[in-house]
């Protein structure tokens, strides 16, 4: 089963069309990984005592049906691929209306940065452990990176 969360669409997520702006599916979806990630033992306190946290290099949005003031949106987060070292990953957000209508689909793929050295690290063990105890998305890939020579 996917991780999961419930939200109320709420006005400062409308635009001016009456529907939900194109940057609030993205709000919800970084809401629910950093829960996420929280549940399982890494809230913002203990990236900020890791010196680590996530870092985007990609953002897809797919909107395939509008979302209102004061909708009920059930927002999802399965794991799109990672990395056998579990310092790059995807995630798979999909976002359902009340009546379970996919409205979004919001993929991700990240890595972690050290905050200090300002590159890319790898994770300690128990985040990629935690990071793999998201549900595997339909799509799912292992994530393989060509070595630098």
């Amino acid at each position: 089963m996917a991780y999961e969360k419930t939200f109320t669409a709420r006005w400062a997520d409308m635009d001016p069309n009456r529907h939900m702006r194109h940057s609030a599916y993205t709000d919800y979806a970084a809401q629910v990984r950093l829960e996420f990630l929280a549940d399982r033992g890494y809230p913002m306190q203990e990236f900020a005592r890791l010196n680590i946290g996530p870092i985007l290099f990609r953002e897809d949005t797919r909107f395939l049906k509008e979302i209102g003031l004061s909708e009920t949106i059930r927002v999802t987060a399965e794991l799109g691929g990672v990395n056998e070292d579990g310092s790059r990953w995807r995630i798979i957000h999909t976002i359902y209306k009340a009546d379970g209508q996919e409205a979004a689909v919001v993929a991700v793929d990240g890595a972690w940065l050290d905050l200090s050295k300002r590159k890319l690290t790898i994770p300690p063990a128990e985040l990629t452990a935690a990071f793999n105890d998201i549900t595997r998305h339909t799509s799912y890939a292992d994530i393989i990176r060509e070595r630098k020579e």
